[in-house]
């Protein structure tokens, strides 16, 4: 039986044996994408053909089969490619004699798929033939040229990336390359890229940048837009309503978009974002995606296209967003810290940590930067309440002057604020009002006679109708929420009590969060230096415009050893000891010479006269005599116990309700109760080695685990 031969090229019969005949023989079809394959036709039927061609060189037809899964898949990777795996795998599985391609780059445009190919075809005795002949991978001259037709193939591919490279970059140097456009932004047919043409569109993107002028923080602006229901539109780009105006509700990752995209400042950029092959996942090409600075953008081009902010604008809302992240200042953020994220280490330069305790009340700054890298001792730490009131001392003192102009700039920005959010709540009710009076009209247009029509039409008014009345009671309610309008009266008002910055600024309506901005627009930094371990602390405050201001305050400290002036004052104690041993009278006299205790509270005590004169060696630990107190053996009380271990009393009291101490209530002869604690010196030494153990911190996992 003759079978035809399509190609023409001659038949080598010397390399086709009885043993590949034998197996099946492949046709391997492919193009490189979906627009080939619909309007290349030619080359598919072509590639199909390829079955005639096995038939005329010796295979039942039969024995012929087609692999057509790659089509629309690029050759470049084996990965992604079904087909070509399925091929590999049934010729390593000793199921193929023959592979048939059009030409070689219809298998592989890279050499490591290509010579794997090879290699398992010259193990297997499987023959390979194209539109050129018929080659056996197992002979040496057919092993060489098919191996520089696969190198040209990878080359050829290469050239055509990068000329198509070379082509869409020199595009984008003009400033003329398409790309994806956010939100706010529309293409013309012209090609032209045009703000969008909807007014509510353009109303809501700038109150984004105006919100975060006010925020300062993408959560806040986020806030806002939820708390008065502000939705964000959105064009569809794909499906059968491509082109769609939808408002959706905002999400924190698309106003992050908004805020870093460069062409709301009217700036064309091109390699903003590029991507780093290195860390792409199969499957996944959008991924590994980088964010460079803006000196290494393949291509910025400013004042381009229309814009919705200044460059200024949008330079200083990057530097905003930028210090909003770990050591650098941020944003205010909530709690009772006036400098929290201002306040630098003198010690080390590092950016000062804000903790609280007691519920919130209790401030403390702390630089443990080196405790927690490289497991040294922390800087240095201090409570914070003193602290700000130093630096509030010294900014109402400084801006008294500009206090009037303060509150003009304040009340004319809520007033536009106020203004915008009106403004786009009557966008809201006109596209309402409009899409409800086009239904009617779509409806009041049907034949009544058409009641299939006229019913799915009455559905959709009923539908807009019921949407308008809800948008309306939604939008009374917003108004019965907001503040009447300032009269000229209460304007003046405002401007009266701005001359008296100090009363707004301890008025219960302000809050901490706008203290921190206030210092934040003043106040650059705080440099901070506790002198050793005393209670001396310098402050740097540095001004925006490189003034300075220095001051000098003490600190709570835990223990009276850590005074500067400790020596001096037990040496005074000592004096008075001998001049008269009543420890009450030492007290009172203390107080009136104005020295302080460690705590800071400045009223001196017979206990705390009693510590001082126990570190001196003037008094014994001796007990307390109490009236009626009935005490047993080695029973101590907590003032007592603090004496004898140097442990903090507080310390004490919270070890007594842990369960850590052995103690028992006592009634005094003045019905006052009493703690005694069970402290023999085996226990007193106990307590010390407790003490003095080292701290671990313990994390508890707050991720429960679901079954």
């Amino acid at each position: 039986m003759n079978h035809p031969n399509p190609t023409g090229v001659p038949i080598v019969p010397g390399k086709i044996q009885a043993h590949h005949r034998e197996r099946q023989a492949i046709v391997y079809v492919r193009q490189s994408t979906l627009q080939q394959v619909e309007r290349n036709q030619e080359s598919t039927r072509l590639q199909y053909a390829l079955v005639d061609r096995a038939v005329a060189l010796g295979w039942p037809k039969e024995f012929v089969s087609v692999i057509d899964d790659d089509l629309g898949c690029s050759a470049a990777e084996a990965a992604g490619r079904p087909g070509f795996q399925r091929l590999v795998a049934e010729v390593g599985l000793d199921h193929v004699g023959l592979i048939l391609g059009i030409d070689m780059s219809r298998l592989a445009r890279s050499c490591r798929d290509w010579h794997q190919l090879l290699e398992t075809c010259s193990l297997f005795r499987t023959l390979i033939a194209d539109s050129d002949g018929v080659y056996d991978p197992a002979n040496y001259n057919d092993r060489l040229l098919l191996g520089l037709k696969g190198t040209l193939s990878e080359a050829e591919l290469h050239v055509i990336k990068q000329r198509m490279l070379a082509g869409k970059q020199a595009k984008a140097r003009r400033g003329e390359l398409n790309m994806l456009l956010p939100m706010g932004y529309v293409r013309h047919p012209s090609g032209e890229t045009i703000k969008d043409p909807d007014e509510q569109v353009q109303t809501t993107i700038s109150l984004v940048f105006t919100l975060f002028e006010r925020y300062c923080t993408i959560n806040g602006v986020l806030k806002h837009l939820v708390q008065h229901q502000i939705q964000m539109p959105h064009r569809l780009r794909t499906g059968p309503n491509k082109g769609d105006l939808e408002w959706r509700r905002p999400n924190r990752t698309s106003l992050s978009n908004t805020l870093h995209h460069p062409i709301y400042a009217g700036a064309y950029v091109y390699g903003r974002r590029p991507t780093d092959p290195r860390r792409k996942k199969p499957g996944r090409p959008s991924t590994g995606r980088l964010s460079p600075e803006q000196k290494d953008w393949a291509v910025l081009l400013r004042d381009r296209l229309p814009a919705y902010i200044s460059w200024e604008q949008y330079e200083r809302h990057q530097r905003q967003l930028k210090m909003n992240t770990s050591q650098v200042m941020g944003a205010p953020r909530h709690g009772p810290s006036l400098l929290a994220g201002i306040i630098i280490c003198g010690r080390c330069g590092l950016r000062m940590a804000t903790t609280y305790s007691n519920q919130g009340q209790r401030l403390r700054y702390s630089c443990q930067w080196a405790k927690v890298d490289y497991g040294e001792a922390r800087c240095q730490s201090l409570l914070g309440n003193p602290l700000d009131r130093i630096v509030e001392q010294h900014l109402l003192a400084a801006v008294q002057p500009a206090a009037l102009d303060a509150s003009f700039r304040t009340l004319e920005q809520l007033q536009q604020e106020r203004g915008a959010q009106l403004k786009h709540w009557q966008q809201r009710l006109e596209r309402a009002h409009y899409a409800s009076e086009r239904a009617f009209r779509q409806y009041n247009t049907v034949e009544p006679e058409n009641r299939l029509v006229a019913r799915t039409l009455e559905k959709q008014w009923e539908a807009t109708l019921s949407a308008q009345t809800q948008l309306q009671q939604d939008y009374d309610a917003y108004i019965q929420q907001q503040p009447a309008v300032l009269t000229s009266q209460e304007q003046q008002l405002i401007q009266s009590l701005a001359s008296d910055l100090p009363a707004l600024w301890g008025a219960p309506t302000t809050t901490q969060e706008q203290r921190q901005q206030a210092v934040r627009l003043l106040i650059e930094r705080v440099v901070v230096t506790v002198k050793g371990e005393t209670e001396q602390v310098h402050a740097a405050i540095h001004w925006f415009g490189g003034q300075q201001t220095d001051a000098t305050f003490s600190r709570p400290v835990a223990k009276l050893e850590q005074l500067s002036y400790y020596r001096e004052l037990t040496e005074r104690a000592a004096q008075l000891y001998q001049d008269n041993p009543s420890l009450k009278a030492i007290a009172e006299t203390l107080n009136q010479e104005g020295w302080q205790t460690a705590k800071q509270r400045g009223v001196f005590t017979g206990g705390t006269v009693r510590a001082l004169l126990l570190r001196k060696g003037l008094v014994g630990n001796q007990q307390t005599p109490v009236k009626g107190l009935v005490r047993q053996q080695d029973e101590l009380t907590l003032r007592e116990l603090a004496e004898a271990t140097d442990i903090p009393e507080p310390t004490l009291y919270c070890w007594k309700q842990k369960g850590i101490l052995t103690a028992r209530r006592a009634i005094t002869e003045s019905k006052r109760g009493i703690w005694l604690i069970t402290a023999d010196p085996p226990e007193i030494q106990r307590l010390v080695a407790y003490w003095k153990r080292p701290r671990e911190w313990i994390y508890e996992s707050r991720v429960q685990k679901v079954d």
